[in-house]
């Protein structure tokens, strides 16, 4: 495949990834700059590096570096972490080209597949996770249990204690849960 099809498979692939499943599903706005500015570094280094000497490790090293610094300049959500990283992959896929020669666009939908899935809205629609500020310090996760169930309207399937404040009488949890029924949190969070 010659440079030139793999930069536009890219192009193509890195619109759907921004324009078609995230923007959609997550409605940031900002993270579209990210995506797309990303995506097209690591492309233009990854093409830049496959036709020099310079080692491509110094060079997806340095691009490394960068990302990391980025991710964790704000906090981002998993899901928005595996966008970052899918642009990362596909610019790096667009610009070093591979034997055979369908392998990098077949890698590219493979990606584009795996987020269209994993991501989608459908995919237990009803699981939330919330981090949760409560009004009483509560020593019993019983009962911690049961009023998390009673003010979500849910059935916990998981939760940790962060914090437990018996000074201003507070616990702080982060809860996994299923919605049940048209319970008080029960309206999709996502669309798309």
């Amino acid at each position: 495949m010659s440079r030139g099809a793999l930069v536009a498979a890219d192009l193509m692939a890195v619109s759907v990834l921004a324009f078609a499943l995230y923007f959609p599903r997550h409605r940031r706005r900002d993270m579209i700059v990210a995506i797309l500015c990303i995506n097209i570094g690591v492309l233009a280094v990854a093409t830049t590096l496959s036709q020099s000497t310079v080692s491509a490790g110094l060079g997806l090293g340095l691009f490394g570096v960068l990302s990391i610094i980025r991710l964790r300049s704000q906090e981002l959500d998993q899901e928005e972490v595996a966008y970052y990283f899918s642009a990362l992959a596909l610019g790096l896929l667009g610009g070093i080209q591979v034997e055979p020669t369908w392998l990098a666009p077949a890698l590219m939908a493979a990606m584009l597949t795996a987020l269209f899935v994993g991501d989608h809205p459908r995919l237990f629609a009803k699981t939330r996770t919330q981090t949760v500020t409560l009004p009483m310090a509560y020593m019993s996760e019983p009962q911690l249990t049961e009023r998390l169930e009673e003010l979500l309207g849910c059935r916990v399937r998981r939760l940790k204690v962060r914090r437990v404040n018996l000074v201003n009488d507070t616990t702080v949890v982060d809860v996994r849960y299923d919605l049940v029924g048209d319970g008080p949190m029960a309206t999709p969070e996502r669309t798309g």
